[in-house]
């Protein structure tokens, strides 16, 4: 059974399509089975697969509205070795749709009841908006990863994303926690960047991923080729960066199975 992970932080140009793609297709390489769930609009993730949003023929969307079966929206052939379900300009109707439907906040859970037991992880890159498409993908995931940059206004943004977590778990998901922050964009050299981590590891403790990513130009770059950075530069920092990301991901999901079991 797929482990859902939602990313997501409701403020813009963090990292958070870019921790998406990059982290799915080095899970992928693991031979793991993934599935990339792109909710934001602009369709980013999906460019940044290798598949133009303008030329699919079903989108999120038709998942959310129409009720189109999973298996008929997913994209098997992506650049980045795992399956999609795109987004472009038409996802931004649903969010006015979605608000006719009875249980509107569940309709992504739903529709991803059937499938979940094809893959190992499924991501959904989250709109940076507290809206309702980020609502369902909250309402279907079981954790949400927070790519965040260390600067002071990030932290104010943290402490607003986690408090809205909470009560979305009280009402829709109860059994939604954070999966981990991760800091991205990270130049050591600032001091600010420094002082900003060292808080976010006093505060939040275990769940500050160990794994930083750098500023990285190939990282920036790869999604214009269409191409997460393990397959447009294997050997460029942000690349190996999110390898160990995954390594990171992977090794902590094996150490908590003998807990959920004796649970």
């Amino acid at each position: 059974m797929a482990r859902v992970i939602a990313v997501a932080n409701q403020k813009g140009g963090v990292g958070k399509t870019t921790t998406c793609v990059n982290l799915a297709a080095s899970l992928a390489a693991t031979r793991r089975r993934v599935l990339v769930i792109d909710l934001d609009p602009q369709g980013n993730a999906t460019m940044g697969s290798g598949v133009d949003k303008y030329e699919v023929e079903h989108t999120a969307y038709d998942l959310l509205v129409d009720e189109v079966p999973a298996e008929q929206v997913i994209i098997k052939d992506t650049n980045g070795k795992y399956d999609l379900i795109s987004a472009n300009g038409d996802v931004t109707a649903a969010e006015i749709k979605l608000m006719e439907f009875f249980a509107r906040e569940l309709r992504l859970r739903n529709a991803l009841e059937p499938i979940k037991d094809q893959y190992d992880f499924i991501f959904i890159d989250c709109p940076p908006a507290l809206n309702m498409l980020t609502v369902n993908a909250m309402g279907a995931a079981d954790s949400v990863l927070v790519p965040m940059q260390c600067e002071y206004y990030a932290l104010e943004g943290l402490t607003a994303l986690i408090d809205t977590i909470s009560k979305l778990a009280a009402v829709v998901n109860p059994d939604l926690g954070i999966e981990g922050i991760l800091r991205t964009m990270y130049d050591p050299r600032n001091r600010l960047a420094n002082d900003v981590s060292d808080q976010l590891k006093q505060h939040f403790g275990d769940k500050v991923y160990r794994t930083v990513i750098p500023r990285n130009v190939r990282l920036a770059e790869a999604p214009s080729f269409g191409s997460p950075a393990i397959y447009y530069d294997k050997s460029s920092a942000g690349a190996k960066a999110y390898l160990a990301l995954a390594g990171e991901m992977l090794r902590r999901a094996e150490r908590s199975e003998p807990e959920t079991e004796q649970a």
